[in-house]
């Protein structure tokens, strides 16, 4: 029992954590930079086509009829994470981290 306390304990710890970073980032508009740097990354990648295509691929598989908006986020969106680019991911986590230590 004791363990899983600590495990609650340091989820709820990361959890704040990741509130006070966000908080952080949205009230400077740092948020929205970054969002920005990362829409235009992921263009130039090619990653939108990407998605566009397996979107595509996904409604012919399923019939447009037959799926929901709903299902078709739930089913596109483990493709769309796993295929950022590893850079592109490393360049945002290296840019967040250089504002939380001057900021």
């Amino acid at each position: 029992a004791v363990m899983a306390e600590s495990l609650a304990e340091r989820r709820r710890k990361d959890e704040q954590v990741r509130e006070t970073i966000n908080m952080k980032l949205s009230e400077s508009g740092e948020k929205d930079r970054l969002k920005e740097i990362l829409r235009t990354r992921l263009v130039e990648a090619g990653w939108f086509e990407d998605l566009k295509s397996h979107c595509k691929e996904v409604i012919k598989n399923k019939g447009l009829e037959k799926i929901t908006v709903e299902q078709l986020v739930d089913e596109i969106t483990p493709h769309g994470r796993a295929t950022v680019p590893e850079e592109i991911k490393a360049d945002l986590l290296n840019r967040i981290r250089t504002f939380l230590q001057t900021n």
